[in-house]
């Protein structure tokens, strides 16, 4: 990702869908924002545009996205400003410290959308659907709770459904007619096939 050039005016300018210390919510979301009818959260939303046609198809659902990288979240933050979204927030966290975030509990369903596949044996902690953050989102969703996971990458595919059985998870399709990523615009243009599934917690 290129450095945005005005980066921190640019992201002055969408103050009002970022939460500047979400530490400080933890626990109290619902209480922030009153009046919707569940809260769920994007792992990486990279420039949003599945995030912002997420969020505006359903705006009785508080949709929180996580970007560890300022420079995508910015112009996914842009859009959102300039749709008019109002049941978006932007949050600048790495997916590691989730369990300062949010308690037990508090979300509802996690997106994860082509995420970086860490390809090397060695690297496999660092994967979004590794051992590791499967028990992150064991804590952070009600039983029944969803992980909706999406990915171009076959072999981190087949890696993650075996990783989601041994944890218990069961697995079930994921509707059609979902939003797409950037990424996922390109591929099915290309002819590439998307593999995605939604895994439901024990």
């Amino acid at each position: 990702m290129r450095k945005k050039p005005n980066l921190i005016p640019r992201m002055e300018q969408c103050a009002a869908v970022q939460v500047l210390e979400p530490e400080a919510l933890r626990g109290r979301w619902r209480e922030a924002y009153p009046g919707f009818r569940e809260i769920r959260l994007e792992l990486g939303c990279g420039k949003g545009r599945f995030t912002c046609r997420q969020a505006a198809q359903e705006p009785e659902v508080l949709l929180l996205a996580l970007e560890k990288v300022p420079d995508a979240m910015v112009v996914a933050m842009e859009r959102a400003v300039e749709e008019g979204i109002s049941n978006l927030r932007f949050l600048d966290r790495d997916a590691a410290v989730l369990p300062e975030l949010f308690a037990p509990g508090e979300v509802s369903r996690l997106y994860i959308n082509f995420p970086d596949p860490w390809p090397k044996t060695k690297q496999f902690k660092r994967r979004l659907t590794a051992p590791g953050f499967l028990k992150l989102y064991a804590e952070l969703l009600p039983t029944g709770g969803e992980l909706w996971f999406k990915t171009d990458n076959e072999p981190l595919f087949q890696w993650s459904l075996d990783t989601l059985r041994e944890g218990g998870w069961a697995l079930r399709d994921m509707p059609e007619g979902t939003p797409m990523t950037d990424y996922e615009a390109r591929f099915t243009q290309q002819g590439l096939p998307i593999y995605r599934i939604v895994a439901v917690r024990p």
